[in-house]
């Protein structure tokens, strides 16, 4: 989930005087479409962003939400299995523990707004007393006796493409649906021209040697689009050198064979080109730019699912 948008929304419905609750899912039993972690926020007029289901739920968290801001107290409710809310199931069975926060101030939207802009783990610990944003990644579990927990989040996934064609357009627009950073490398004019048009950042790559435009943090993925291969070497050495969750190239098996080859003889070291991903992408073979685009998302966001981002910080 966009946590920056639950937050923007906090932060600016706060500013405008209005009055606003944190919703955050405690504990999940059996099934349930939202992790423990998950958010809603909550204005005093019923408006909301966010979900903690898939519709089954919203409007009695935002009763719920309305309510606690009336009295100015935190809450926490059970929907689901062993709810009060005899009328209100989940239809996978499951239970939710949910919290309600009414939010005194912006601080805390502020305060994980302003580590989701510079992409830093933070946690956001919540207790009797209310909830507070911490640096760092330190999860808890709840504990319903103190009814405390703590949530760590790491930053969004950023996609970076480096490439030329019609590919960058179809995987930029596909990935900025699902809430990605996206920023683009290309020598390709008329792709620059078209991207920044649509609003994405992208720099100019006037040699295969731009090395230096490679910029990146363990969540990102780099995703290399060019049917022109000998542009990739450097750039690639590069990429598989910096932090990442993802490197991928697109290119046949063949090309991939001879791409591993001149990065050996470039000096990477093949425990390195055994990380790589390519031919990019969960099926292989795809013959037009917005089938490859769709592929090639799917392959890295379960890699950032399945990545374990606490482990590599301990």
């Amino acid at each position: 989930m966009d946590q920056r948008r639950i937050f923007a929304f906090l932060k600016d419905r706060i500013a405008a005087g209005q009055a606003c609750a944190l919703v955050t899912v405690l504990a999940v039993e059996g099934s349930a479409m939202r992790n423990p972690g998950t958010h809603m926020a909550v204005s005093e007029d019923g408006s909301f962003a966010g979900s903690l289901s898939g519709g089954c739920i919203e409007n009695a968290v935002v009763a719920e939400a309305c309510a606690a801001l009336t009295q100015r107290q935190p809450r926490i409710v059970r929907f689901g299995a062993g709810s009060p809310y005899l009328d209100i199931r989940l239809p996978c069975g499951g239970g939710l523990d949910i919290h309600f926060q009414p939010l005194a101030d912006g601080m805390v939207a502020r305060d994980c707004l302003a580590a989701i802009e510079a992409r830093r783990p933070y946690s956001l610990a919540i207790g009797p007393h209310g909830v507070e944003c911490r640096a760092g990644w330190h999860p808890a579990p709840f504990d319903p006796a103190g009814g405390t927990a703590s949530f760590g989040y790491f930053p969004q996934a950023r996609l970076i493409l480096v490439g030329h064609g019609e590919g960058l357009s179809a995987l930029a627009l596909l990935a900025r649906t699902c809430a990605l950073e996206v920023a683009v490398l290309t020598p390709d004019e008329r792709a620059q021209d078209r991207l920044q048009s649509l609003g994405f950042p992208v720099t100019k790559l006037n040699r295969t040697t731009d090395t230096a435009l490679l910029h990146s943090d363990p969540w990102t993925a780099i995703a290399f689009l060019f049917h022109d291969h000998d542009w990739e070497i450097a750039l690639l050495r590069r990429a598989l050198e910096l932090p990442h969750f993802y490197v991928g190239a697109m290119g046949g098996r063949r090309a991939h064979a001879a791409r591993c080859e001149a990065l050996l003889a470039a000096g990477v070291p093949a425990s390195a080109i055994a990380t790589l991903h390519a031919p990019i992408g969960l099926f292989h073979s795809s013959r037009d730019p917005e089938t490859l685009a769709l592929s090639a998302l799917a392959e890295i966001v379960r890699v950032y699912q399945a990545t374990d981002f606490g482990s590599a910080l301990a």
